[in-house]
């Protein structure tokens, strides 16, 4: 996912349990998170290339700016949406997926690609809490688990989530600007349970697929109740077998 110029979309006023912004709101993942905090009574802002019609605040992006100028205009335009008021938690479920080698036709273009769908958007994630999160908040990133070795018939993808995996542990550590307190992880999901998935893969185990549900609800409690918090700096591996899920240190 790659942003842009910036159209700021607002639906009601900020009073609510909390609030939160889920970078990528537009996704599935991201619409799930949404929807859980909505219903939660948490005030949410989405960032995406499109509006979420069920999130409280939007900043709608386009692909025309660079990184810095994508991050100035999210962070003005997200600082007026909160006024003087801070963020409870950052989910930046941003992403997506390109595969090729080296000798691949598209291999610059999709390596480019890579970058700035998930290393553009956790950077700006991370600018964001750096400035709004509340002391105590929580940002999640996401990375993947297949970037935690070698992958040689993806490599514009696994050089983009490796790259996330080490930002989640510079931000952990003292120093990194971040608000006191404030807990950074990933969640490195295997297969999700999207509707694109299903369509795409229809014969798969959908068993071992991550419900969406589940993911949204996780960071609900992650949010509300920070003792259910793995230690900042964590890489979680999301493991779903059975229709059982773990949440696996790596």
């Amino acid at each position: 996912m790659c942003y842009g110029r910036v159209v700021v979309l607002c639906t009601c006023s900020i009073m609510s349990s909390g609030k939160v912004l889920v970078y990528g709101g537009k996704g599935a993942l991201g619409s799930k998170v949404v929807e859980i905090f909505r219903e939660n009574n948490y005030h949410t802002i989405s960032i995406d290339l499109a509006k979420n019609d069920v999130a409280d605040s939007n900043v709608v992006v386009d692909s025309s700016l660079d990184q810095q100028e994508q991050q100035k205009f999210i962070v003005d335009e997200v600082g007026k949406m909160l006024g003087d008021d801070k963020l409870d938690g950052v989910f930046c479920v941003a992403g997506g997926w390109a595969g090729g080698n080296s000798s691949s036709k598209d291999f610059v273009k999709n390596c480019d690609l890579m970058w700035k769908q998930s290393v553009w958007s956790s950077v700006i994630s991370s600018s964001i809490s750096s400035k709004y999160l509340k002391e105590g908040g929580i940002l999640q990133l996401t990375g993947a688990v297949a970037a935690t070795s070698g992958t040689p018939g993806m490599i514009g993808y696994g050089m983009a989530k490796s790259a996330v995996h080490q930002l989640v542990k510079s931000l952990s550590m003292d120093g990194s600007g971040l608000p006191k307190n404030s807990n950074v992880l990933a969640i490195l999901p295997i297969t999700l349970d999207t509707p694109m998935n299903r369509k795409w893969m229809p014969d798969a185990d959908f068993s071992s697929w991550t419900p969406l549900q589940l993911l949204g609800e996780k960071f609900f409690s992650w949010t509300t109740t920070p003792s259910t918090r793995p230690p900042s700096g964590s890489l979680l591996k999301v493991v779903t077998k059975n229709n059982e899920t773990s949440f696996l240190e790596i």
